[in-house]
């Protein structure tokens, strides 16, 4: 164990028992689900965001850099800004037509329009 890991341990700065095991947190990373079997819910939303309409694209189950890489491919092709974080895309705008050819494109057949 090296001597200076005090930025990894969680809970505890400091203990006294020579035994006792520092809890890490543990960077298990979630494996990216493939297309076909991602079940995407594509859907217009305008909750607490100053009435403008957003699609949300809920559902995604797999890396945050996976998720990413969808995100921007969503959001270049339809011309506008997002974000995509906590497992949904953001696009900003009404496309959610056009969000649901591109991902069946990309093939991810199971994805449904919600609302």
């Amino acid at each position: 164990m090296k001597n200076n890991d005090w930025k990894e341990r969680l809970n505890v700065v400091y203990s006294t028992n020579p035994d006792y095991n520092y809890e890490r947190e543990d960077s298990e990373e979630q494996v990216s689900l493939e297309a076909s079997r991602q079940k995407l819910r594509v859907q217009l939303d305008r909750k607490n965001r100053g009435g403008k309409v957003v699609t949300l694209v809920t559902g995604f189950v797999g890396t945050e850099n996976d998720l990413k890489e969808l995100g921007k491919l969503l959001k270049s092709k339809c011309g506008v800004g997002g974000s995509a974080k906590d497992g949904e895309i953001i696009v900003q705008g009404d496309f959610k037509q056009k969000v649901l050819e591109l991902l069946k494109k990309e093939g991810y057949t199971q994805t449904k329009p919600v609302g």
